[in-house]
């Protein structure tokens, strides 16, 4: 069981200005909760200027909560996305968030996790129980009011939600699996199958999660400093060195080349 949420920056464009301009933190949920979450993020700010956070996301369901000083707060459920994600913060406010593992909101949903890909939905009109404010006090207590909701919503334990989400991690951990076809013989199942288990319980399909996670790499590896961009699209399976950089754009906005010297 782990004891610690993970400290890495993938998917967040330029994580050293996020950590300038906001204190941010991830904890883990209770451990009952361990199988579908993988870990809650809690930001606070006080701006005298807006700023703007970009992440490329993970094959994975958020819920929200967000309080500005002074004002109601909201709680939306946000699905796998493809493009990539802004926000803009300013004032005074925080944010309470709950990062399920890709495939984990399948059992409090208990319906097709596709259905919310790329779909931003007030937690209020998805028929799960509504708290009452989440982000007040201090960590301990955030973290407190999550375990509590989410143990209300009453997960229903599902061996294939167990599958689906072993078989998304080892893509994440294992940057040798690049092909979908490849990735499903080792399992001894059909492509077919490894698809609609993967939209049923990821929103996503196994490719898709296979190349956002080899971006994401390339996304944090460019953070650390000069790299070879020819022997990185290699080594995660791109075609070449321009299909890697095609890619890189598009999800981000903004080339590989121009990302690394905004970092600098």
């Amino acid at each position: 069981m782990r004891q610690r949420p993970r400290r890495d920056s993938r998917g967040i464009l330029d994580p050293g200005r996020l950590l300038r301009q906001v204190r941010f933190r991830r904890r883990l949920a209770a451990p009952a909760l361990h199988a579908y979450v993988e870990h809650y993020w809690l930001i606070d700010w006080e701006l005298t200027e807006p700023f703007e956070q970009r992440v490329v996301p993970h094959p994975a369901v958020n819920v929200v909560f967000h309080g500005q000083e002074n004002g109601p707060e909201t709680a939306e459920v946000a699905g796998p996305a493809s493009e990539l994600f802004a926000i803009t913060l300013h004032g005074v406010g925080r944010a309470s968030g709950v990062q399920f593992r890709p495939g984990g909101f399948r059992p409090f949903w208990r319906r097709p996790v596709a259905e919310l890909t790329g779909r931003r939905r007030p937690l209020a009109g998805t028929g799960l129980p509504v708290p009452g404010p989440v982000c007040p006090g201090g960590d301990d207590d955030r973290c407190r009011r999550l375990d509590a909701l989410l143990t209300g919503w009453g997960p229903a334990p599902d061996p294939l939600t167990a599958e689906a989400t072993a078989l998304v991690e080892e893509i994440r951990a294992d940057r040798s699996i690049l092909r979908v076809d490849d990735f499903a013989r080792r399992h001894g199942v059909s492509t077919r199958r490894l698809q609609r288990l993967f939209l049923d319980h990821v929103g996503v399909g196994p490719k898709w999660v296979i190349r956002r996670y080899r971006l994401q790499e390339a996304i944090e590896q460019a953070a650390g400093g000069p790299l070879d961009w020819a022997g990185l699209a290699t080594d995660l399976g791109y075609a070449d060195q321009a299909h890697l950089v095609r890619e890189f754009t598009a999800v981000t906005g903004i080339s590989p080349a121009a990302y690394a010297r905004s970092l600098s």
